[in-house]
């Protein structure tokens, strides 16, 4: 049974500095076939994230170019962060109170893991599979 954080977080996080342009993340999501990236921190702030949503909505919608709108313009900040020993049921409480769909696992003060809900959802139909069902 995967009860923790840990079970279930994926450690192959692409990032992209906050000052690359969006049209840069847009070219590293497409290449990456992901929906987000981490937005490494710009002197001493706080990481961010930047999600196909946010591309389509703040940038897209709003018909600007995206050669010349940065990463940290657009980027959500702070990220919401747990550690790796937290419970699966107290991370879908936290994605379901801040309307998100992934969050970032720390360790001490680095990021070393993301779980979204396609992480906690495939790793629950892999136990099933296994007849071994729990969150």
């Amino acid at each position: 049974m995967l009860n923790k954080v840990k079970d279930v977080m994926n450690t192959q996080i692409k990032s992209i500095p906050a000052d690359a342009t969006v049209f840069e993340a847009i070219e590293k999501m497409v290449e990456g076939r992901i929906r987000s990236l981490l937005v490494l921190p710009c002197k001493k702030g706080d990481y961010g994230i930047i999600t196909v949503r946010d591309i389509i909505f703040k940038v897209m919608a709003k018909k600007l170019d995206p050669r010349k709108v940065k990463v940290y313009e657009i980027a959500s900040t702070p990220v919401i962060t747990v550690e790796k020993e937290t419970p699966i049921e107290t991370v879908l409480s936290i994605m379901e109170q801040h309307n998100i769909a992934r969050v970032f696992v720390k360790e001490e003060h680095k990021i070393i893991g993301v779980v979204s809900f396609f992480d906690i959802l495939t790793t629950q139909l892999i136990s099933l599979a296994k007849g071994s069902y729990g969150v």
